[in-house]
């Protein structure tokens, strides 16, 4: 009999861990090749912050920036599958159904609202960058 995926847990780790690709591994185990890229993000930005301290660091954490990123559009794809889907995709042989409460919505509305803040910020310092060399910020 095959394990039970959590959904309520998998959006969790998605929501709080996903730069790390904690979620991809719990949904796909440690072959995932995307849970690898999230995590291979860490360390890069890390050394291109090391590497480069007096660029803006919206550049040299690129990587980690769209790492972020993607992982708020993959907690609201996580949470928004309906329960039934979820089942057939990541509970086929485990004989439980999945039955997701509330505290998938509230953490839906918690990525919608910081990931669109990320991303308006991210667009904005970017602009800021190119446009004016950081003249307001």
């Amino acid at each position: 009999m095959a394990t039970h995926k959590n959904k309520t847990l998998a959006t969790l780790l998605a929501l709080l861990f996903g730069s790390a690709g904690l979620h991809r591994f719990y949904l796909y185990g440690r072959k995932d090749f995307w849970g690898w890229m999230h995590l291979a993000t860490l360390p890069l930005s890390a050394l291109l912050v090391q590497g480069n301290p007096e660029a803006p660091a919206i550049f040299t954490a690129g990587p980690l920036v769209l790492s972020v990123l993607a992982a708020f559009l993959e907690t609201l794809f996580i949470g928004l599958t309906p329960d039934e889907k979820w089942d057939a995709r990541h509970n086929a042989g485990s004989g439980r159904q999945s039955d997701t409460g509330w505290p998938v919505p509230v953490m839906l509305v918690l990525a919608m609202g910081l990931g669109a803040t990320a991303l308006i910020a991210a667009i904005a310092r970017t602009f800021d960058m190119l446009f004016t060399g950081g003249a307001y910020g």
